[in-house]
């Protein structure tokens, strides 16, 4: 069985800083007692133990179903450690119960870090950042038929060293409306669907980590109604606030008349140029409003002090000219507010954003924060506290939230919880 023993967990633990190549980790003894800026009612609907098969440590977002299920996955856990694809089920006395769909046990994937993708028949489409025939990751597949799942591998990345189809994705999947599947790792791929059931990959870009370009992703992409793609890299950009770069914001466009060429990449904005500016963009895909704008959070950076930064939440918006300018709408700070996010934003009907902080909040824990930030006239944000982590409801909330149409709020913490392996979890206004 091909399954690695040091499988890719998130180099952060609890109150533990990032650790990048520029950065020294540390252990942060927060000393602040400011309550939440607003009540809402926070419950958690799974608390995963990592014993008897469950899960451990979900990394991902959840997704949801017509019906209101969630769906996810863990990165460890499971009967072979390898992590698991499970599903939650509302019962009418308003608990919830778990199912799992699948257990990886290495020749399969391993390690899934990306949350699932649903399409409309119900099938599940996600990535595992290891395990697989070549030992690189995989992309798979479950369907349901009759109250069981299906799981199929439907490709195999190939292992380092040389391997040019985008090894060890850690990207959640975005799904097209012709079925095609598109995600992250040392290149931006896509996954099309043959008449035969298998699937073939086109490799989109490579990145080359010079002249400006990043080195990897570990977001995944969204697009725009033109089919144009959009994510963030972490390294690359070419600033020497950061060494290797402090990551860029990138766009990628079909080249007209040849669909099946690389795309043309765009570097939007370079993170770590300007004073104050973010950087190292982390994990989860951007999100873009009604005009095309773009939003998204940096772990580190900022005009604020937390060793290398306390992060940020920027914007990015079109100019008449066609270029790209990026302003700054949040900087975090080294307090019970929350700093150091590490997933992205995302944004309701009324242009408000929501994310989370894996650092920050409580005085007794620094376990992370739900925060929301609205739009004020002017052209200023207000930043809210919706919810702060005590350890025993969750710790260490590290991917992008998921919202549905009434306004309900999910999401996953790494660790914490009643059986300290993270939860799942939902906030109602």
């Amino acid at each position: 069985m091909p399954l690695r023993t040091n499988r890719p967990v998130l180099q952060r633990r609890m109150l533990i800083f990032t650790c990048k190549v520029t950065t020294v980790c540390l252990v942060v003894s927060l000393l602040y007692g400011q309550k939440a800026f607003a009540q809402f009612h926070y419950n958690v609907l799974h608390g995963f133990s990592g014993t008897h098969g469950d899960g451990a440590e979900p990394q991902g977002s959840v997704a949801l179903d017509s019906a209101g299920s969630v769906y996810g996955t863990t990165g460890g856990g499971g009967i072979y450690g390898a992590g698991v694809v499970f599903e939650l089920i509302s019962k009418p006395n308003g608990t919830w119960s778990e199912a799992l769909l699948h257990t990886f046990d290495g020749t399969d994937g391993a390690w899934p870090t990306g949350g699932p993708t649903l399409d409309v028949a119900g099938n599940v489409y996600g990535t595992t950042s290891g395990g697989g025939a070549h030992n690189g990751g995989t992309v798979f597949q479950l369907r349901p038929s009759e109250g069981t799942w299906t799981e199929e591998t439907i490709y195999d990345f190939c292992a380092e060293p040389n391997c040019i189809d985008g090894t060890g994705s850690w990207a959640s999947l975005m799904l097209d409306n012709a079925g095609d599947l598109f995600g992250t790792g040392s290149v931006v791929f896509e996954l099309v669907p043959l008449h035969d059931g298998n699937w073939t990959e086109m490799v989109l870009h490579t990145f080359a980590g010079t002249n400006g370009d990043a080195l990897d992703a570990r977001a995944g992409v969204i697009a725009d109604a033109n089919g144009n793609l959009y994510g963030t890299a972490g390294d690359g950009g070419g600033s020497n606030k950061c060494i290797g770069g402090c990551g860029i914001v990138y766009e990628l466009s079909p080249i007209p008349d040849d669909p099946e060429s690389v795309w043309q990449e765009r570097i939007l904005h370079a993170f770590g140029i300007s004073q104050n500016d973010g950087q190292l963009p982390l994990f989860g895909q951007l999100a873009m409003d009604r005009r095309g704008n773009l939003y998204g959070t940096t772990s580190q950076g900022g005009a604020n002090l937390c060793f290398a930064g306390c992060g940020t939440v920027f914007e990015l918006s079109h100019t008449s000219t066609g270029h790209w300018v990026e302003r700054v709408l949040y900087n975090f700070k080294f307090d019970s507010s929350g700093f150091g996010p590490g997933g992205s934003v995302v944004i309701d009907k009324a242009g408000n954003l929501y994310g989370t902080t894996i650092n920050g909040g409580s005085e007794n824990c620094g376990c992370g924060v739900v925060y929301k930030l609205s739009p004020q006239p002017g052209g200023q944000w207000q930043y809210t506290v919706l919810h702060t982590f005590v350890g025993a409801d969750g710790a260490q909330p590290d991917a992008n939230l998921t919202l549905d149409d009434n306004g309900n709020i999910y999401g996953t913490t790494l660790t914490g919880g009643p059986g300290g392996a993270g939860v799942v979890f939902e906030i109602t206004p």
